[in-house]
């Protein structure tokens, strides 16, 4: 299979990151620049009515895309994780402040609510399952923010891992998705993962 341009020799991606910090939106741009099949997991694991899917089954349908060849994901939850990691060759993590994720995500849920979008299997977030509810992305955001950067930091220290790109600032992450897509047209051009590794980007 032909090596997807950018990415080095990474067929199976995936994006990590704080909550609100913009994983799925840059997954599906890095699946539609390289080619790489991309798969939301969110929508592998809730049902619709926003009912979990049975863990059992969640860890089915994550392993059957992990045994794949080549991927694009958007999540690792603990829960599966160790179905994830074994088969990734590049983390791409997104290493936000809180402030920035926060706000991000506190954005993305009033637009959501407002336009009654489907997402996750045709569920619609709303200001109550968005903000007031016990168990809230916004609340998740919080529970979850310093496991996600420990988690984060640890991979990126640990020389058996799989390699990390670290984005510390969105305009770092913004610079380099779009020298990939200038990769994709401009194949000489030939950037690879190393030249980001400690989360900061050459000017273009």
């Amino acid at each position: 299979m032909e090596q997807p341009l950018g990415l080095g020799p990474a067929r199976r991606v995936l994006v990590y990151g704080v909550t609100g910090s913009g994983k799925s939106t840059l997954a599906q741009e890095i699946g539609a620049i390289t080619g790489l099949t991309y798969h939301a997991l969110d929508d592998l694991t809730w049902g619709p009515d926003w009912v979990p899917v049975q863990l059992e089954e969640q860890r089915g349908r994550v392993e059957s895309i992990c045994k794949q060849p080549a991927w694009v994901i958007d999540a690792a939850y603990g829960s599966w994780l160790d179905l994830v990691l074994p088969r990734v060759e590049l983390v791409v993590a997104l290493d936000y402040p809180r402030w920035f994720s926060l706000q991000r995500l506190v954005h993305r849920c009033l637009a959501r609510s407002i336009d009654k979008r489907p997402i996750c299997n045709g569920n619609h977030e709303t200001l109550r399952t968005a903000f007031l509810h016990r168990d809230s992305i916004l609340w998740w955001h919080f529970t979850s923010f310093s496991r996600k950067r420990a988690r984060i930091a640890a991979w990126a220290a640990d020389p058996d891992a799989p390699r990390v790109l670290r984005f510390r600032r969105a305009r770092e992450c913004d610079a380099w998705a779009a020298d990939l897509r200038t990769v994709a047209t401009e194949p000489q051009r030939g950037v690879q993962p190393e030249q980001y590794e400690e989360g900061t980007c050459p000017r273009f």
